[in-house]
């Protein structure tokens, strides 16, 4: 397995366990090459028995993924090849939380900083999440750009918090912190900062130092819930809206004001939300 591989990924190794370093700057964003080395290394991996824990995290201390590339409304055909390989039934977005949710190894996300939109999906598509307190930050913001999340989130949020949460959080379009997301369920547990990478470590190397077959079968017993219909309504919601004049306008202008810099980044949602008043 080669680092040079991957353009937007570092790549580490240990007995059972393959850790993935997203890096892809300045923020992270979920954009075409980000997407083509995650779904690479994710198939990569897939016939590899070797390997029984797959553990992400990001080299920026402030975002983990951003969000969806919003240039996507200048560029609607950037993922075109991408989506060409994308299952029937599925769009682009939701096929690599597929992958990911589908993973044969059990796949672990370190968030220490902040996940929005196609970022949070990601998350939330992981067998499991853990979140540092004061410095981890997730959201689905796309509200407020005038769409909704297209890339499963609708259909992770219904099934990790409840419709009740779920839809909080997507009309909310707030950041919550890392309490608030363990205590709704959105992740397994919050924990201090300087806890994360002991916590995560140990939970990875037990898991990797189980007997053979034992998860193969918890995989196979506790499998995803099937959501082919779910992603099916979702896609149609996030297209129907894509496509209005105020979606287009809402990205365009956060664009333009600081969305995918490092200073707009930081408060995404102040940012948008001054746009649309």
């Amino acid at each position: 397995m080669s680092h040079d591989a991957y353009a937007t990924l570092r790549l580490s190794r240990e007995p059972g366990i393959v850790r993935v370093t997203l890096d892809n700057p300045p923020v992270n964003v979920l954009d075409v090459a980000l997407m083509t080395d995650l779904r690479r290394l994710l198939t990569s991996l897939r016939a590899d028995e070797s390997v029984r824990v797959i553990v992400f995290d990001s080299a920026d201390p402030d975002f983990f993924i951003a969000h969806v590339d919003m240039s996507l409304v200048d560029t609607p055909d950037a993922f075109a090849e991408l989506a060409a390989e994308a299952p029937p039934g599925v769009n682009v977005f939701q096929a690599l939380g597929e992958l990911l949710r589908h993973q044969p190894q059990v796949t672990i996300v370190k968030l220490a900083g902040l996940a929005r939109g196609g970022g949070a999906e990601f998350v939330a598509a992981a067998d499991m999440a853990f979140a540092a307190i004061g410095r981890a930050g997730i959201g689905q913001i796309e509200a407020l750009m005038g769409i909704v999340p297209g890339g499963g989130g609708t259909q992770y949020l219904a099934g990790r918090i409840g419709r009740h949460r779920a839809l909080e959080a997507v009309l909310g379009a707030d950041l919550y912190d890392a309490q608030t997301a363990e205590r709704y369920g959105w992740v397994n547990r919050a924990v201090p900062a300087g806890e994360l990478d002991d916590v995560v470590d140990r939970l990875a190397r037990n898991i990797a130092a189980l007997p053979e077959g034992v998860v193969a079968a918890a995989k196979h017993a506790l499998v995803p819930e099937e959501l082919a219909e779910g992603y099916r309504r979702e896609h149609d919601a996030w297209a129907g809206q894509f496509v209005r004049p105020a979606a287009e306008r809402l990205i365009r202008d956060g664009l333009a004001h600081g969305a995918q810099t490092r200073d707009g980044e930081r408060d995404l949602e102040g940012l948008l939300r001054k746009l649309a008043s």
